[in-house]
């Protein structure tokens, strides 16, 4: 190799470090700005409580500890709406598929961004469940979620995972629409489909491409893997999940 040739390959080498350390940097400076804007509200609020209280009265210093109070939650309500507006208004979403798991890829580059928004709230929603603030939330980023549906767990990618109408997933649940592959630098998206009046048990985990027809359940430590179909009205569990035959009770007769 001449030369000329190893300068031109150390400057495409150059140019291609410091193109994702520039992308790297925008997720980072787009969460700054992001969370920041959460905190104006809370900013607000303070500066009216300071108006309208001096603190001279010992019926203010009674009231501190709910007014400090109040101002977490309207700071954990502010992130979570403003953050997920946000997400929503600008589109930031990824579809199925096998990418390279790259800031240069651009489905990838919106999947390490969602990641950053997402984390932080989806972590403070694990410790501080909001009901239907929460529901509101993961439609935001583009969740499909039906009517009385009870979710106590941990969803890792809303915008690629459907849940229908009735549905219960107990506490420690886990849903994955992603997985890596670091031997060929890849990362696969397959949505999550739950269909109506499913039950998934608590600490159950739910892989990439799983769909579980109606009236399906998914045992409480059960493992649906990849791209695994559970069948209508059929019982599962274990690990991997297999199908639970369930005797009929027979009656006696006297």
């Amino acid at each position: 190799m001449t030369k000329k040739n190893k300068k031109k390959t150390k400057k495409k080498a150059s140019k291609k470090t410091s193109t994702s350390s520039i992308k790297l940097s925008m997720i980072s400076i787009i969460s700054f700005i992001v969370f920041s804007i959460g905190f104006i509200p809370l900013i607000v609020s303070v500066k009216l409580i300071l108006y309208v209280m001096t603190f001279d009265k010992i019926l203010d210093f009674i009231l501190l500890p709910f007014i400090i109070t109040l101002e977490l939650l309207i700071l954990l309500v502010s992130e979570l709406l403003i953050s997920g507006v946000i997400i929503r208004v600008s589109n930031i979403k990824y579809t199925e598929g096998t990418y390279e798991y790259s800031v240069k890829n651009k489905i990838a580059f919106r999947w390490m961004l969602l990641c950053q928004l997402y984390t932080p709230i989806r972590k403070i929603l694990e410790i501080i469940p909001m009901g239907r603030l929460g529901i509101v939330y993961l439609k935001l980023l583009g969740m499909k979620i039906g009517k009385n549906t009870l979710l106590g767990c941990t969803i890792k990618d809303p915008c690629v995972t459907e849940i229908g109408d009735n549905v219960t997933i107990g506490e420690y649940a886990i849903l994955y629409a992603h997985i890596h592959n670091y031997e060929k630098e890849t990362i696969t998206i397959k949505k999550v489909r739950i269909e109506n009046n499913c039950i998934v048990g608590a600490g159950a985990i739910i892989m990439p491409g799983v769909t579980m027809k109606e009236n399906a359940v998914l045992g409480a430590g059960g493992l649906a893997t990849k791209n695994r179909v559970l069948e209508k009205n059929k019982v599962y569990g274990g690990n991997p999940a297999k199908e639970i035959q369930i005797k009929k009770k027979t009656k006696e007769k006297v």
